[in-house]
C-alpha cells in the first residue's frame, strides 16, 4: 500500500506572508493522519483548501476560512474557552463569538467557517503561557485559567482537530491514511523512570519520609535510617516490567550535585554515574533491553558546551548511544522554551520528553502524539522529536491537590484519549518510589495503568527511543512521498537510510 497524496491548495497571499508557519502545521496534522500531499493551485480540484474566501476555491472537497489577522499576531490571542461543536472541540478566543454555522455541509463539499489550522499552531506553540504567572524553578500557575478550568490538558485538543479532520475528509471519499502504529495497535504506550535519588542520605531521607507519610512513616524511616530500605529499586522496576513483556527507559543525571548547591537553588542529584556500581547497573540495563537516556542537569540548558558535555559523559559511563532526554525538574530556559528545543538538535538528540506542567496532569501543547517543534524565531521545524509526557507520578500524590479525583479514573480517562485520538502515552514514574512503605500507592497506580492498558490489546508497547523511531521514520517516509508545503521544513533521516510507506502498513 501506497500513501494517498491528498491534494491541497493554499492561498498564496497566506504562503507568502506565513508560509513557514502554516506550512509547519499542515505538515504536523497530515503526517499525523498518515496521509502525503500534493499542493495544487487555488481553484483547481483537491481535497482541502485553505483560503481566506472559501469562493475561491468552488472545487475543494473541504474548505477550511483562514484568518489573516491571527497568523499576524498569534501572540495578542487569549484563550476564553474550549468549545464543542459535535466532535469538534476548538479554542475560542477573548472576544470571538461563536459561529452558529461553524461546518457548511453540502454534497461533496463543505466550508469550515474558523481557521482551525491557526488554532492548532496556537495551541502547539504555546502561546498563552507567556502570560502565566511562575514560581522560582519556571512551573506554570494555571489558576484562574480557561486552560483549567475547561480540562483543556486531558482533551489534547489540536490531537482533536486532526482526527475531525480525518474523518471530514473520509467521509469525503480520501482513502484510509497510513497507519501510526505497528499493525493491530491503536496507540503507543511508554514509561520512562527519572533517576533523582537512587542512593539516600541515611541521616536525611528518614525526616523526608516522616514528613510525606506522616507518623505511620516513623518505621519506615527507622528502616532507612538502618540501611534496612533503601532507594536503590532498579531490580524490582525491570523484573516486574519484563514479567509483563515490555521495556522502559531510565533517565540518568551526570553532573553531581551536593547538598549545599541543593539548599541555595540548583538541585541536581548526588550520584556519580562514573562509579563502579552505576557502571555494572548500565551493563546490566543494557544487555536486557532498556533503554538508558539523558536526565539534563537542572541548569543544562545555560550551555551547549556543557549539555553536551553531560551527554557525552553518559555515553562514555554506559558504553551506550544516547538518544532521548528529559530535563531534571522538567527545567528547560523558562523565558524562551524554543532556545532549550534548540540545544536538543544542536548536541544531537533524537528525542526530548520534557514539554508537561509539573502540577498538571495532562498533554502542555493540546497534541497527544509525537511532533517536531516550531521554532518561531528562526520560523522553522527542529529536527529532535518532542514525545509529550501526559503523567508524572507526583501528580497524584504530593502535587494531587491540582489533580483532584481518583487516581485510576484520571489515568483510564487519559489511556482511553490517547487510544481515541492514535497518540503514545509517555508517564514518568521516578526510579526511587517502588517500596511501598515509603511510596504508599505509588508503584500500585503505575501497575493498575499498565495492567489496563495491557487488557485492552490495543496499545504498542516499547522504549521511547523506539517510538521516536517510529514516528520519525514515518514522518520522513511521508514527507518525502510529498511535493509542495516546504517552508520552514527540516530533513529528518540521512538520505542514506532506507525509508518505506509500505512497510508501515
Amino acid at each position: 500500500m501506497s500513501a494517498y497524496r491528498l491534494r491541497i491548495a493554499i492561498d498564496p497571499y497566506l504562503a507568502e506572508a506565513h508560509g513557514p508557519e502554516i506550512h509547519w502545521t499542515w505538515r504536523l496534522l497530515l503526517t499525523g493522519i498518515g496521509w502525503a500531499w500534493e499542493e495544487v493551485p487555488v481553484g483547481s480540484p483537491c481535497d482541502v483548501a485553505f483560503v481566506r474566501d472559501p469562493d475561491e476555491a468552488p472545487q475543494a472537497s473541504l474548505c477550511i476560512r483562514a484568518n489573516p489577522a491571527a497568523w499576524a499576531r498569534p501572540a495578542a490571542y487569549r484563550l476564553s474557552c474550549l468549545r464543542s461543536d459535535d466532535s469538534l472541540s476548538h479554542p475560542l478566543f477573548e472576544g470571538e463569538i461563536a459561529a452558529p454555522d461553524l461546518i457548511r455541509a453540502g454534497e461533496g463539499h463543505w466550508v469550515c467557517q474558523r481557521d482551525l489550522i491557526f488554532d492548532v499552531f496556537w495551541l502547539v506553540t504555546g502561546q498563552e503561557e507567556r502570560y502565566w504567572p511562575r514560581d522560582k524553578h519556571g512551573f506554570l500557575d494555571l489558576t484562574g485559567t480557561a486552560v483549567l478550568r475547561d480540562g483543556v490538558l486531558r482533551l489534547a485538543p489540536a490531537s482533536q482537530i486532526g482526527i475531525w479532520l480525518e474523518k471530514v475528509l473520509r467521509d469525503l471519499g480520501c482513502p484510509p491514511p497510513v497507519p501510526r502504529w505497528p499493525p493491530g495497535k491503536r496507540a503507543a504506550a511508554v514509561v520512562g523512570h527519572d533517576v533523582d535519588y537512587p542512593e539516600v542520605k541515611r541521616w536525611l531521607e528518614p525526616l523526608r519520609v516522616v514528613r510525606r507519610n506522616g507518623w505511620r512513616g516513623a518505621g519506615p524511616a527507622l528502616a532507612v535510617l538502618a540501611g534496612r530500605r533503601t532507594h536503590w529499586q532498579f531490580p524490582a522496576w525491570t523484573d516486574m516490567e519484563k514479567r509483563w513483556g515490555i521495556r522502559s527507559a531510565f533517565y540518568f543525571v551526570p553532573r553531581r550535585g551536593s547538598l549545599l548547591e541543593f539548599a541555595t537553588g540548583t538541585p541536581d542529584p548526588f550520584y556519580d554515574i562514573t562509579s563502579p556500581r552505576f557502571r555494572e547497573l548500565f551493563r546490566s540495563l543494557a544487555q536486557e533491553g532498556f533503554e538508558i537516556g539523558l536526565h539534563a542537569s537542572y541548569l543544562a540548558y545555560h550551555s551547549r558546551e556543557k549539555f553536551a558535555a553531560e551527554k557525552r559523559l553518559l555515553e562514555e559511563a554506559s558504553g551506550q548511544p544516547v538518544v532521548g532526554n528529559r530535563h531534571h525538574y522538567w527545567h528547560l530556559n523558562p523565558d524562551d522554551v524554543e532556545e532549550t528545543l534548540l540545544i536538543h538538535e544542536q548536541i544531537g538528540l533524537k528525542y526530548d520528553a520534557s514539554l508537561i506542567h509539573d502540577r498538571y496532569l495532562g498533554w502542555r501543547r493540546g497534541l497527544s502524539c509525537p511532533f517536531f517543534p516550531f521554532h518561531q524565531a528562526e520560523r522553522r521545524e527542529l529536527k529532535t522529536l518532542q514525545i509529550p509526557t501526559a503523567w508524572m507520578d507526583d501528580q497524584l500524590f504530593r502535587l494531587r491537590r491540582y489533580n483532584p479525583g481518583d487516581r485510576l479514573e484520571l489515568l483510564r480517562h487519559l489511556a482511553d484519549r490517547t487510544a481515541e485520538q492514535g497518540g503514545c502515552l509517555l508517564i514518568d514514574i521516578h526510579e526511587y518510589v517502588f517500596d511501598e512503605a515509603l511510596f504508599p500507592g505509588w508503584a500500585a497506580t503505575y501497575r493498575s495503568l499498565w495492567e489496563y492498558l495491557l487488557s485492552r490489546g490495543d496499545f504498542w508497547f516499547a522504549t521511547p527511543a523506539q517510538v521516536a523511531e517510529h514516528w520519525a521514520g514515518r514522518y520522513t517516509a511521508l514527507v518525502r512521498a510529498s511535493d509542495g508545503l516546504n517552508q520552514g521544513r527540516a530533513e529528518q533521516v540521512s538520505p542514506e537510510q532506507p525509508l518505506s510507506i509500505s512497510a508501515m502498513t
